[in-house]
C-alpha cells in the first residue's frame, strides 16, 4: 500500500483545516506525537532538554488545569513575563486550551510599562521569573486590584497577602490535579492574545487578536514560505513579539518542526553552530552587525583579499538573481560563476555559512527595513534573506518574499486573502481576515485606525508593484520634510550610517530645517582607535566636538550614504557616548527609537548644530 505523501504542501494543508491555535499542537498527536517539538537549555542541569509533541501537549494540559483551579473563566486575561522557552509555550497553550486570553509582556520592558499593561488589561494572573520582577512592578503603585495570583518559575511561594497570592509554579501546577474536566475550548472569534504595541508616541495600546486572525495569517503565509518536514528552527527573538510568536512558535510547531530556544542574544553565535538551524526569524540589526564586522575585518586585509571577497559576493548575488528571476547587472556568464563557485565557497563563503550553522536555507528579516547593501552582502555570501512586512494589528504579517521569487528590494508579495490599496500620501491600507478586532478599551483609536469597511491604516507609505510586491517607503509620521521641501525617510539613512562599525546607533533629524543633522552613539572601542589614528587623545574632554574628529566622521558618513541623494546626508553631527536604551526611555521594548524623547533630551545641542554650522 502506498504511503501518504508527507511534505511541506501536505502539512500546510493540514494547518489550513485547523480553526484554533491549540490545534497546531494537538493535530500532531496521532501521526507524529513522538517527534521532537521543543528544545531548550536547562540552566540547572546544564543540559539541553527536548519534549516531543505528546510531552509538550501533556504539559500544556497541566497548565490548563492549573488555570482552571485558580478560578479563571473563559475570556479572562493572564499575563506572561518570561524569557523564551518551554514554560512560555506551556503558559500560552494552557491558557488558550481553556479559552483564556494571553497577555505577553516583554521580558526587557520596564516595571512601569509592565504595570501599565497589567492594569489596562485587567489581568487576573501573572506568571514571571521571580519575586524581584513582581516586586518591581508592585512598587510602581499601579492599580492592580484585579490581579489575584502571581506565579514564580524560579522562586518559592511567599506568605499570603491581602492583595495578591504569590506561589511557586510547581505548587501551583499541583493544584491543577484536582480538576477533573476542562471547560469547552475557544471558538474562532474568541480572543487569542492581547498584544500591546510599543508605544513610540504614547502609552501602549492593546491589540485584540482572535484565533481566526492568527490562523488566517499562518495559512496565507505558508503559500509564500512553507517549511519542509526536516526543517529545524532557532528562536531568539522574544515570543512577546507577534512576529516571532506567529512564525517560529506557531508555524514552526504547527508544521511539525523542532523549535530550539536560544540561550539568549549573548550566546546566539554558539547556539547557531550547535543547533545548526535551517530556518530563523531575525531583525535587520543582526544582519547589519554581521556586515559591519565583515567590513571591519576587510579593512585589515590586503587588496587581494578584498578583491576576492568582493568577487565572491558579486558572483553569489548574481547566482541568487538568476535563481529568483531577477535581472543580472553584469555581463559575466553564468557558466563562469558556476566554475568559480567552489573556489569562492572555500575561500570566502563557507566561513560565513558556518557561522550561521552551515544549514541555513531561510532567514526571514522583519520588524524594520534592511539596508540594500547589507542584503546584497549577506545573500552573496550564501545566506538567503527573505524580507517581510507587517504590524501587530495584522497578526502580524502582510507580505513576505517567496521561495524562488525573492526580490530583496521589496518586502515581498502581499499574502493571499489580504486586500491592499494606497490612500492619501500613498499610505498603505489593508483589509482581510488577519486584521485585528480593534484596540482594547480604545474605541476612538480603533475608529482612527480601522474604518467601518474594515480598511486598516498602516501609517506606512508604500508602492504596490507588479505581482503585488510591496515596497515600503517609510513611516508617514517619521518622514522628514526639510524647509526646502525635500522628503527624507530617516530609517534608511540611519541604517546606512550604522553599517560603519564606528557607530552603534544613529538618528537623523531635520523636520522644517534647512538640512539634515545626525545624532550618533559611538562604539567606545572603535572610536578610541579612530581618535588615536588621527593622532589625538581619546581622553580629551573636548574630543566629541573636536573639529578634526567631526570632519573625518562626516567623510565616513558621506561614504556610508553614497547611494542617497545629497540632501538626505547629515551635514553636521552630535556625537554621544551614552547609548539609547529601554531603561532611559529612548527605545521601545521592540528597540525602536523614541524620536521625540531623544530630541527633547538633546534639544539645545541640536539647536547649536544649526546655529554654529559653517562657523
Amino acid at each position: 500500500m502506498q504511503q501518504p505523501q508527507d511534505n511541506e504542501f501536505t502539512r500546510a494543508e493540514e494547518i489550513r483545516k485547523l480553526r484554533v491555535i491549540p490545534e497546531l499542537i494537538s493535530h500532531h498527536l496521532e501521526i507524529r506525537g513522538d517527534d521532537p517539538a521543543v528544545c531548550q537549555f536547562n540552566a540547572k542541569t546544564k543540559q539541553w532538554e527536548t519534549l516531543s509533541f505528546k510531552e509538550l501537549y501533556a504539559r500544556a494540559l497541566d497548565w490548563a488545569n492549573a488555570f482552571v483551579a485558580s478560578g479563571l473563566k473563559k475570556g479572562d486575561r493572564v499575563a506572561m513575563l518570561l524569557p523564551n522557552g518551554i514554560d512560555a509555550v506551556c503558559f500560552d497553550q494552557g491558557a488558550l486550551i481553556v479559552g483564556l486570553v494571553p497577555v505577553p509582556l516583554h521580558i526587557i520592558d520596564t516595571p512601569a510599562n509592565c504595570a501599565y499593561i497589567l492594569e489596562d488589561s485587567d489581568t487576573k494572573l501573572l506568571v514571571t521569573v521571580n519575586r524581584a520582577r513582581w516586586h518591581a512592578i508592585q512598587a510602581t503603585g499601579a492599580d492592580l486590584s484585579q490581579l489575584r495570583t502571581v506565579v514564580y518559575i524560579d522562586d518559592e511561594s511567599e506568605p499570603e497577602s491581602k492583595e495578591v497570592r504569590s506561589v511557586n509554579v510547581a505548587e501551583w501546577l499541583k493544584e491543577g490535579e484536582s480538576v477533573l474536566t476542562l471547560p469547552p475550548g475557544p471558538e474562532e472569534e474568541d480572543l487569542a492574545a492581547l498584544v500591546y504595541t510599543s508605544g513610540t508616541t504614547g502609552k501602549p495600546k492593546g491589540v485584540m487578536l482572535t484565533h481566526k486572525n492568527i490562523m488566517s495569517d499562518i495559512s496565507a503565509l505558508l503559500y509564500n514560505i512553507a517549511p519542509n518536514p526536516s526543517d529545524t528552527w532557532l528562536s531568539f527573538l522574544p515570543l512577546s513579539h507577534t512576529f516571532e510568536r506567529t512564525t517560529s512558535y506557531y508555524i514552526g510547531l504547527g508544521m511539525g518542526n523542532k523549535v530550539t530556544f536560544s540561550r539568549g542574544v549573548a550566546r546566539i553565535l554558539d547556539d547557531l553552530k550547535l543547533v545548526r538551524p535551517s530556518i530563523m526569524m531575525s531583525v535587520p540589526r543582526v544582519f547589519e552587525k554581521v556586515a559591519a564586522k565583515i567590513n571591519e575585518r576587510l579593512k585589515q586585509k590586503g587588496a587581494v583579499s578584498r578583491l576576492v571577497f568582493n568577487a565572491a559576493v558579486d558572483a553569489g548575488y548574481r547566482n541568487f538573481c538568476r535563481c529568483n528571476g531577477l535581472p543580472v547587472d553584469s555581463a559575466v556568464p553564468a557558466a563562469f560563476d558556476r566554475l568559480m563557485d567552489p573556489l569562492y565557497d572555500k575561500l570566502v563563503r563557507n566561513q560565513i555559512k558556518n557561522s550561521f550553522g552551515g544549514r541555513m536555507r531561510v532567514a526571514v528579516s522583519g520588524g524594520a527595513a534592511l539596508s540594500p547593501e547589507v542584503a546584497k552582502t549577506i545573500i552573496g555570501l550564501g545566506i538567503e534573506i527573505f524580507q517581510g512586512y507587517g504590524m501587530t494589528e495584522t497578526s502580524p504579517i502582510i507580505s513576505v518574499n517567496k521561495i524562488g521569487a525573492n526580490h530583496p528590494d521589496t518586502v515581498g508579495p502581499i499574502l493571499e486573502g489580504i486586500e491592499a490599496k494606497l490612500g492619501e500620501k500613498d499610505e498603505l491600507l489593508v483589509r482581510g481576515p488577519q486584521v485585528m478586532r480593534g484596540y482594547w478599551k480604545r474605541p476612538e483609536d480603533t475608529f482612527k485606525t480601522l474604518d467601518p469597511e474594515g480598511w486598516l491604516s498602516t501609517g506606512d507609505q508604500a508602492d504596490i508593484l507588479p505581482g503585488n510586491y510591496l515596497k515600503i517607503k517609510g513611516r508617514i509620521k517619521e518622514i522628514i520634510v526639510t524647509s526646502t521641501g525635500e522628503k527624507v525617510p530617516p530609517v534608511d539613512i540611519e541604517q546606512a550610517i550604522e553599517t560603519d562599525p564606528l557607530f552603534d546607533q544613529a538618528m537623523v533629524y531635520g523636520d522644517n530645517r534647512p538640512f539634515i543633522v545626525g545624532l550618533l552613539v559611538l562604539n567606545k572601542d572603535n572610536f578610541e582607535r579612530f581618535v588615536v589614528s588621527l593622532n589625538l587623545d581619546p581622553k580629551d574632554p573636548e574630543i566629541l566636538t573636536n573639529k578634526a574628529v567631526i570632519r573625518e566622521i562626516l567623510k565616513r558618513i558621506k561614504t556610508a550614504c553614497k547611494s542617497f541623494p545629497q540632501y538626505g546626508v547629515p551635514r553636521s553631527v552630535l556625537l554621544l557616548k551614552e547609548p539609547w536604551t529601554i531603561e532611559n526611555d529612548s527605545l521601545t521594548p521592540t528597540l525602536k527609537l523614541k524620536r521625540r524623547v531623544i530630541v527633547a533630551e538633546h534639544g539645545d545641542e541640536i539647536e547649536k548644530l544649526y546655529e554654529n554650522f559653517g562657523k
